[in-house]
């Protein structure tokens, strides 16, 4: 697979990463030795971005990460966020004691030595984002992780900030044919720095993948049940979407998550930024399903067509997942 530059580093990445999430119980249950499997097999296919996160399974993510990589550290490029916490009564994601404390307990339950990014979960209101940035620079003057990123609740203007006191690696948000949110403000400051951008939750959280053809067909344990494009009146909706794009990806012979995650690395060369799509896997063969997006070429009629079928804002509901 090829290689594209992560942001303004000298870090190569795969246009396509693995988002671990799901491994660890977000989704519904799952199987480690799977998980694991998965993750070795995605670093086989040349997928080295691993998207985790403090927060998942509460370090059961990081540990499930640290066994599939023994011996293969060198393989992959581990991209952490850092979670949030309760302090007197908030949720706090960036104050310099969370920060430091999440990276050295991340790096611990991985077993390495140096994470190639941090992130905090979201920007925290409780204190000044050069604060939060400031804190994020230290572990890599410490040398605790080579990078650092940002997720959720940015702003361009937030993003200026941040830049004049340490380079921003990447901006991960929600992005997908579902959620077109970020495309005008966002990627264009990704394009002003030089930032990658991580679009999670591209295929919809799971109805681009075809996962659920009705409310009732998600786990009580699935925090998506909560997610309003799933409710009735909406999902209809949304699965009518699904089949307009399903005609397309036919003819091409590929399944709609399939030309759904090519469509979101083909904006790349639309937006003037490397847009990278994370798809939450837990298993092999959704993993397959989604690295063979990687090879899909969409022309500029695949692409008017794909707008066509399911243009901005037409999705139904609004995500409750966070």
């Amino acid at each position: 697979m090829k290689r594209i530059p992560f942001g303004p580093t000298d870090l190569m990445v795969s246009p396509i990463g693995l988002g671990c999430m799901s491994m660890s119980g977000c989704y519904g249950p799952q199987d480690d030795n799977e998980c694991i499997a998965t993750i070795q097999e995605a670093l086989d296919l040349g997928i080295n971005l691993l998207d985790t996160s403090s927060n998942y399974g509460d370090g059961h993510n990081h540990e499930l990460i640290g066994k599939a990589i023994k011996g293969r550290r060198d393989r992959a490029v581990i991209h952490s966020k850092l979670g949030t916490v309760r302090q007197d009564g908030k949720s706090v994601s960036g104050s310099p004691q969370h920060i430091r404390a999440s990276t050295e307990g991340a790096l611990k339950r991985l077993g390495i030595d140096c994470l190639d990014a941090i992130c905090i979960s979201r920007v925290d209101p409780n204190f000044p984002i050069e604060e939060q940035v400031g804190a994020m620079a230290r572990m890599v003057q410490e040398g605790k992780t080579r990078h650092i990123a940002i997720s959720k609740d940015a702003t361009p203007e937030l993003l200026d900030r941040a830049w004049k006191v340490h380079p921003i690696v990447a901006l991960q948000d929600e992005y997908s044919l579902f959620v077109r949110d970020p495309e005008e403000a966002l990627l264009a400051c990704c394009k002003k720095h030089g930032m990658a951008f991580m679009a999670f939750a591209p295929l919809g959280r799971g109805i681009l993948a075809g996962l659920f053809c009705g409310a009732g067909d998600i786990p009580k344990d699935d925090r998506r049940a909560r997610d309003s494009r799933y409710t009735a009146g909406n999902l209809e909706r949304n699965l009518a979407l699904v089949a307009a794009l399903k005609q397309i990806a036919g003819q091409k012979g590929i399944a709609v998550a399939t030309l759904a995650l090519a469509w979101v690395m083909h904006q790349s060369g639309r937006r003037g930024s490397a847009i990278i799509p994370i798809p939450s896997s837990k298993s092999r063969k959704h993993l397959r399903e989604n690295a063979a997006a990687a090879d899909v070429s969409l022309s500029d009629e695949d692409l008017r067509r794909i707008d066509a079928a399911c243009p901005a804002g037409a999705m139904a509901g609004t995500s409750a997942v966070a």
